[in-house]
């Protein structure tokens, strides 16, 4: 029986052209050596798994190799790589920096770079492994040699962690930066080694794989063997979704369904079903975000090249991609991402898990909510200016008066373009010229109140005083009648003339003020009191306890014996002033509240405690001996 080895070292690169996914790494070194532009020391760092100590051993063979092809690549046939194949080259030193972070381990190394290099080889290569490792002293002890090194020996440092290495090391070295390999280069990779271990493999088997490795070659191979192990050779999709415990994207795609549907019942049953199979919360929850991530990928043509996964599933994320909103896409992301958060946090991890389905199966309702006819709009949106709802009024010709505003606005132009002549005091003919005016509405006039109607022309016609409409200019030097109770110069403004006629139409209905008087306020004092000890208000006490004293006809002055008292009053000032200017049948009512300083409230005696000195006192008093006790024992009384 051979002795099995794992394809990470029986496939392992022996060349820089069989190295995956690090061209720009293996064309620099390859025209570094055909150029002769070798630098003293080199700095390989990137993730795990992707090649750094494979290319620095490329490096190490092809340098001392002694028959350098004109591409770069080592020969294979030489006596040097032949040695370094078989692990016997003298001239190829590897330290493990994990192992070796001493600053014995490395003085010792510097030791040996004083030793030129065997008779057939040129450059003595020292590789250093994990060099982030080495502590503060160890890398200190290695900056003169690594600085100033002899010409035949080149160092070779290999890390995946570049920010824990001293800027002085960084400097001294030329860095190489390695990147993760792809999916499609893994995958190839894979069939490769598949067709060359006759291996029945399933390419959306080899993208989950490919997936799973997260661009590391070496998991990638590794997961390979482990499934063929388990599969006897065939590795099949469904099989590596059972020995990975991948869950499948079916799964995401009926729970996206459901969410579209709002079917909330169907939800809870794949996820029970889930559930059953043994696949972790928190797991669901990172699967889904991803699948919902790549729904949003295909809604962009640009980004498309972001989408990895199986080639079988490509064109059914396209098309239920068209299906949903962005909007719904993009809020669901935040409900996954918060709901993994807290997920460890959560006691009851299924519970946690079924609230996000439950938020994500009514998130459309949510969605169509917030958008408009052009779109989502802002959650918290701004009022806009609305203009002002002017009444359109028709243009009014020349020749005819407009119609009275209601709050008797007056606006007569002088025709001074007819003849060049200046209006004197008495206008022979008054007439409007053609504009648009614009009247403000307000509360109609009281009856008491006559408007403003031009008298008619001395030519017999009786005159219609209930109508306002506009009537033919005047003839001679009449003027128009004012109303009652103004003169021509004086006129009421807007705002005052409103005031006034509500003020006045308000005490016309309504009848004339009751005078103030003190029974008459005691009794509706005690009537308001009254309301609030029905409605259970505590401030009906210290409404009986108040005393009123009447200031004037329309003022009077309460009167409290505390603060306490003044609040409560104060607190149902509103209500108690208009119940008391309805009772009064007077809006000019007003009242004062203020606290009484004479007033005397009789203090209830209280009984005062008896402290322990007073007891002891009192002991004392009758009986002497316990002073005398106390004094012998130094003992203290508390207060």
């Amino acid at each position: 029986m051979d002795k099995f080895i794992v394809s990470a070292r029986k496939y392992r690169p022996q060349t820089f052209d069989t190295v995956v996914g690090q061209g720009h790494i293996t064309t620099t070194l390859k025209n570094a050596i055909k150029n002769q532009q070798l630098a003293h020391a080199f700095l390989f760092c990137g993730p795990r798994g992707v090649g750094k100590t494979t290319c620095a051993r490329i490096l190490a063979k092809t340098i001392n190799c002694e028959n350098v092809g004109a591409d770069g690549e080592a020969c294979n046939t030489c006596h040097s790589c032949h040695s370094f194949n078989e692990g016997t080259s003298m001239n190829i030193h590897e330290l493990d920096a994990a192992s070796n972070n001493s600053v014995d381990d490395i003085r010792s190394l510097v030791e040996q770079v004083r030793f030129a290099p065997s008779a057939g080889s040129r450059y003595k290569v020292y590789i250093i492994d994990e060099v982030h490792m080495l502590s503060s002293s160890a890398f200190n002890a290695f900056l003169k040699t690594l600085e100033e090194p002899p010409p035949y020996a080149i160092f070779i440092l290999a890390t995946t962690e570049k920010h824990k290495i001293l800027p002085t090391i960084l400097s001294r070295c030329q860095i190489f930066d390695f990147k993760r390999i792809t999916p499609n280069d893994t995958v190839e990779h894979l069939q490769d080694i598949c067709k060359k271990e006759e291996i029945n493999a399933e390419k959306s088997a080899l993208h989950l794989i490919a997936q799973k490795s997260e661009g590391c070659m070496r998991d990638a191979l590794s997961i390979m063997d482990k499934i063929v192990s388990f599969t006897n050779g065939v590795v099949s999709y469904q099989n590596t979704l059972e020995h990975l415990n991948i869950l499948d994207a079916d799964y995401y795609f009926k729970l996206m369904q459901c969410m579209q549907q709002q079917d909330l019942g169907g939800a809870m049953l794949l996820y029970d079903d889930i559930d059953r199979k043994g696949f972790e919360g928190d797991l669901v929850l990172n699967g889904f975000a991803e699948f919902i991530r790549n729904l949003l990928v295909c809604k962009d043509e640009k980004v498309a090249g972001l989408l990895q996964v199986v080639e079988s599933f490509k064109d059914r994320y396209i098309s239920t991609a068209k299906q949903v909103s962005v909007a719904y896409l993009i809020s669901a992301l935040n409900i996954l991402n918060e709901t993994e958060i807290n997920y460890k946090a959560a006691r009851n991890k299924r519970l946690h898990v079924e609230l996000a389905l439950i938020k994500l199966a009514y998130l459309q309702q949510a969605v169509d909510l917030a958008s408009g006819s052009e779109g989502l709009s802002k959650k918290k949106l701004v009022e806009e200016a609305k203009p002002v709802a002017f009444r359109n009024i028709p243009v009014v010709r020349g020749g005819k008066n407009p119609e009275p505003s209601k709050q008797n606005t007056e606006a007569s132009i002088q025709n001074t373009e007819a003849g060049g002549q200046k209006p004197d005091a008495s206008p022979k003919q008054t007439t409007i010229p053609e504009a648009k005016l614009i009247i403000e509405t307000g509360p109609k006039q009281p009856a008491n109140v006559q408007p403003v109607t031009p008298k008619q022309p001395a030519t017999g016609q009786p005159a219609n005083n209930q109508s306002v409409a506009p009537k033919p200019p005047v003839a001679g030097n009449q003027q128009p009648a004012s109303p009652k109770g103004e003169t021509g110069s004086s006129k009421i403004g807007g705002l005052a003339g409103i005031r006034q006629q509500y003020v006045g139409k308000v005490m016309e209905s309504a009848g004339p003020p009751i005078p103030l008087s003190d029974s008459k306020l005691q009794e509706h004092w005690q009537q308001f009191a009254q309301q609030l000890k029905d409605a259970k208000n505590p401030a009906n006490q210290s409404f009986l306890m108040a005393t009123l004293v009447i200031m004037d006809d329309q003022t009077f002055e309460v009167q409290t014996n505390n603060n306490l008292e003044q609040k409560f009053i104060e607190g149902e000032r509103r209500v108690l002033s208009e119940f008391l200017q309805q009772a009064f049948n007077n809006r000019q009512l007003l009242f004062t509240i203020v606290v009484n300083e004479n007033a005397i409230i009789a203090a209830e005696p209280v009984e005062k405690p008896v402290s322990l000195r007073d007891k002891y006192l009192e002991i004392v008093t009758q009986y002497p001996l316990v002073k005398e006790l106390r004094d012998r024992l130094k003992l203290e009384v508390d207060n």
